[in-house]
């Protein structure tokens, strides 16, 4: 059941990964009068799925997804949430479309950097006429927009350390290998890697706490969307959990990509950043000093 494009063409499906973005991409649809289906990611989705038409597929299994969207005539996808892991060779199980790509799409979902695998599966959903909408497009007052979103704000040295850790991310993003970076007086001291945005700020915490970052130098987080992102997938992302972990490490304040990031639960965010004394807000690689003066 091949469908085309827009909300009178089908169902959303919404991709279910862990943490809690899927969770509020599934309340902004049903707040806007769709129907989802979830598709949970086996050991990846966290939240319970009662209530919603939902499925527990595995990482890779193609032929159980077109299974699923052909059941209940999904026109439309959502892909959010995180995934830890990429599938063993076992455990993918592809459609005949796919067979008539292997290698190539295979190597890719098995060994390519998150961006290219990304791409490649919208691809491949993408190919019986559904289509990939961004998690933005359906939950839209997620998205992070220019200037601090609470109390505080970043300061002189603050925007230093932001220019200094969004060159550093934007690099990174070009390598397709993380969307983070932290910047303390002046210097870059982390990179995100596999590990992912808690895991590094933990690195940091423990660089601060064993003397190699001087305690009198706060520093700043900077998160941005890699330069050849597609937008309709893995979107830069803050929560309460990243607040508290940048507080740990001692830093000032955490900087996103404005129009490009998410912020989950933002008044549960504001709050945490304001007890905590942190400031958090929004850049534009576009603006004059990232649109902070």
């Amino acid at each position: 059941m091949a469908l085309t494009g827009d909300t009178a063409a089908g169902r959303l499906a919404i991709i279910a990964g862990g943490g809690l973005l899927p969770s509020y991409v599934a309340e902004a649809a049903r707040a806007a009068g769709e129907n989802p289906v979830i598709v949970a990611l086996k050991d990846e989705s966290d939240p319970r799925w009662e209530g919603y038409d939902h499925a527990v597929i595995g990482i890779g299994d193609f032929a159980a997804l077109e299974g699923l969207f052909n059941r209940y005539g999904v026109g439309r996808v959502v892909m959010s949430g995180s995934v830890r892991r990429r599938p063993e060779w076992r455990e993918v199980r592809p459609t005949l479309r796919i067979l008539m790509k292997v290698p190539a799409a295979i190597r890719t979902l098995l060994s390519g950097g998150d961006d290219t695998v990304l791409q490649m599966v919208i691809r491949l959903i993408e190919g019986n006429g559904r289509r990939v909408v961004g998690a933005h497009e359906i939950a839209p007052d997620l998205l992070a927009s220019v200037g601090p979103l609470g109390a505080a704000a970043p300061g002189e040295e603050d925007r230093r350390d932001i220019s200094q850790a969004a060159n550093a991310a934007e690099t990174l993003g070009r390598l397709d290998v993380g969307q983070g970076a932290v910047s303390i007086g002046g210097r870059v001291v982390a990179l995100e890697g596999l590990e992912g945005t808690d895991e590094m700020l933990d690195r940091v915490a423990g660089l601060r706490a064993a003397g190699r970052i001087s305690p009198r130098r706060r520093g700043v987080l900077v998160k941005l969307c890699k330069p050849q992102q597609d937008i309709r997938a893995d979107l830069p992302a803050i929560g309460v959990a990243t607040i508290l972990n940048a507080a740990k490490a001692g830093l000032a304040g955490i900087a996103i990509e404005a129009g490009r990031s998410l912020v989950l639960d933002r008044a549960a965010v504001i709050s945490a950043a304001d007890e905590a004394g942190l400031f958090v807000c929004g850049i534009d690689r576009g603006l004059p000093a990232w649109g902070l003066e």
